[in-house]
């Protein structure tokens, strides 16, 4: 074996063990989001995120050409 298959044999190993930690960061992550009452943790975080923005946008509406609004929308006030 050559030095640049033993190289890319390094960096495989190395992705793989990110690949590992992040994997199981979003699982730890997930089942947080689960405990704290979204019944499908990620999935139904982003979707509330998503139905909130929207409100936000039909509340606050502007073009890319104008300014954002002067007051942002904060669903916890």
């Amino acid at each position: 074996m050559n030095n640049q298959e033993k190289e890319l044999q390094k960096r495989v190993a190395w992705l793989e063990s990110r690949l590992d930690q992040t994997e199981s960061e979003l699982s730890h992550l997930n089942k947080l989001l689960m405990d704290c009452g979204f019944p499908e943790g990620l999935h139904t975080l982003k979707v509330t995120i998503e139905e909130l923005l929207e409100e936000a946008n039909r509340q606050y509406p502007f073009s890319p050409e104008e300014n954002p609004p002067p007051q942002t929308f904060d669903p916890f006030a």
